[in-house]
């Protein structure tokens, strides 16, 4: 029988707010947190706007020396993992470190140390590349230095799927805990890819938000005028424990997280599949996990990038797996507001979506004024409502026809 999962704890650095309560009153206010790039020029791109993270010092997470040592990524999820662990009340002497493991997606990695030792390589020679260059740059970093930093020996992964990365991760985390092999799992993702190159590659395949003025209004998932996705950066952690192992600690349990699908498209590198044939599965995939029907589902939260092909197709998926429910469901894409936070995006709407089973309040899709005939589902235009919410379910696609869903389920006990 498989063992019941619940989150326990939640950690956040993003572009909408370093805290969960900051998080969470910006996205019920509709507040975005997209402005103009400030990390370098980008005057000769077409897109010149960003999530970027602000008032983040590593120094109060991590020691000073050893932050410098470290890519901006693992230094976020780091601090989102010290929230975590401290919104989780865990005393890490007391738990069983064998069977306490960490599952992280990462998109894109440390490509901040690529673009820094690059330039050193060329202007300077290769005597005076960092030793700390290669570690910086492998994904895995966060999972490795987050297992050191709690002590935690059980499984240490790192999912790299493009955009779903961190849905596949905490999904991953959800099969430890279910199958017994581990009593917490820290899960959720971190990405900081905001540099000229990852745009310009971004930009060269025409996906970005070409947004010249109203920066706050870059981002318009499912919006007819949209014009691509908002590049952001942050973490998002989660503490996931079995139930037994909760109750036990006596802790607070936030909701309990019920089902996972995962699926391919075997189509395009980058395009969806026709119909959003492969979402459509993996949201099948993960309402059969959790035991459930598409109209037990009371919100979603939808990849919904603000790219033409996506949000077509991912409106398409959701008609064909939930028929006549699907005009009833309220759907919302927070990255109107938070950005795109590339591998990092299930984790941060992960928690998006617990908050608002805890708050009984979903939050809108901002910039949404004219319709799409293509889009045209309940996507809660411009302004939070309040409404119970006992099921949520959160959708993230990849580059390469990754898919996957996440169910989270309010905690009854």
């Amino acid at each position: 029988m498989k063992k019941r999962a619940v989150i326990t704890g939640m950690g956040i650095i993003s572009p909408v707010g370093n805290e969960i309560n900051d998080l969470w009153n910006n996205l019920i206010t509709g507040k975005a947190g997209i402005n103009a790039v400030t990390r370098f020029d980008a005057s000769s791109l077409p897109t010149k706007v960003a999530g970027e993270v602000n008032n983040f010092d590593p120094a109060e997470w991590i020691d000073k020396k050893e932050s410098r040592r470290m890519d901006r990524f693992v230094q976020m999820a780091i601090a989102a993992g010290r929230m975590a662990v401290k919104d989780a009340g865990l005393d890490l002497e007391k738990i069983d470190q064998d069977r306490a493991g960490v599952v992280l997606g990462c998109g894109i990695g440390g490509i901040i140390s690529f673009e820094e030792q690059k330039e050193i390589l060329m202007t300077k020679g290769p005597n005076r590349i960092s030793p700390f260059f290669i570690t910086n740059l492998i994904s895995n970093m966060a999972a490795g230095y987050l297992s050191i930093t709690f002590g935690l020996k059980g499984p240490s992964l790192t999912i790299v799927t493009a955009c779903a990365s961190a849905t596949n991760a905490i999904g991953e985390a959800l099969r430890l805990i279910q199958s017994g092999e581990s009593d917490i799992v820290l899960c959720g993702g971190t990405e900081a890819p905001l540099t000229e190159l990852a745009f310009a590659g971004f930009c060269s395949i025409k996906a970005m938000s070409t947004e010249k003025e109203a920066f706050a209004q870059a981002c318009r998932p499912f919006d007819k005028r949209r014009s691509g996705f908002v590049m952001s950066e942050g973490a998002g952690i989660l503490v996931l424990e079995s139930l037994e192992h909760a109750r036990a600690r006596g802790v607070r349990i936030y909701a309990e997280l019920v089902g996972y699908g995962s699926s391919s498209d075997a189509h395009h590198i980058t395009m969806p599949a026709p119909g959003g044939v492969g979402a459509s599965a993996a949201m099948r995939k993960a309402l059969a996990d959790a035991g459930l029907n598409p109209e037990d589902v009371s919100y979603i939260n939808a990849h919904g990038t603000g790219t033409e092909a996506n949000d077509a197709l991912e409106t398409a998926a959701i008609k064909t797996v939930f028929g006549d429910a699907a005009r009833n469901v309220p759907i919302s894409s927070t990255k109107s507001m938070t950005g795109h936070l590339m591998g990092a995006a299930g984790a941060i709407e992960a928690i998006i979506c617990t908050l608002a089973i805890e708050q009984s309040v979903i939050p809108p899709t901002i910039n949404y004024e004219e319709p799409d005939p293509e889009c045209d589902l309940d996507y809660v235009p411009n302004t939070a409502r309040n409404q119970e919410v006992k099921i949520a379910l959160s959708n993230n696609l990849g580059f390469g026809g990754h898919n996957a869903t996440i169910i989270i389920r309010k905690f009854a006990g």
